[in-house]
């Protein structure tokens, strides 16, 4: 079997001619719109954590 000669563009995206590297598309993970509501979520829970080990509770709602 014969060898296969090695690609250019595994180990380095940029161009030798131009220096310039290309795009390489969308990047994987969760959109904005997803961690800022996560961000949020999290602020408000802490936030609800800490009202309740400061003793405020949950207002006049306890006998």
């Amino acid at each position: 079997m014969t060898d296969l000669p090695p690609d250019r563009n595994t180990s380095d995206d940029s161009n030798p001619d131009t220096g310039v590297r290309r795009h390489r598309g969308p990047v994987a993970g969760a959109p904005r719109w997803v961690k800022v509501f996560g961000i949020i979520a999290v602020v408000l829970v802490l936030l609800f954590v800490i009202s309740h080990l400061a003793g405020g509770g949950m207002g006049g709602h306890t006998p």
